[in-house]
């Protein structure tokens, strides 16, 4: 999978969850409280279903949950390990 699919296929998860924010404008969901921490938990859990990863507690910080861009980062550098 590409950096373009793995993105892809989090904004299908993130437009499931939230069908009314454009995730493509947005770069602080996790600084501005666009996701509250369930949003973001059920938001690991997702992404961990989705791409056969583990996001564990360390990795549950706002950096990483601010953008689609940083979203697949970690994605990407959970699957490269």
């Amino acid at each position: 999978m590409d950096r373009d699919e793995i993105r892809d296929e989090i904004l299908e998860i993130l437009q499931e969850m939230h069908e009314d924010i454009d995730f493509e404008a947005e770069t602080r969901m996790a600084d501005d409280k666009v996701f509250d921490s369930f949003d973001i938990a059920s938001l690991a859990t997702e992404l961990g279903d989705a791409f056969n990863i583990e996001i564990t507690s360390e990795e549950l910080i706002p950096e990483n949950f601010n953008s689609v861009d940083s979203l697949a980062d970690l994605v990407i550098s959970l699957v490269e390990k």
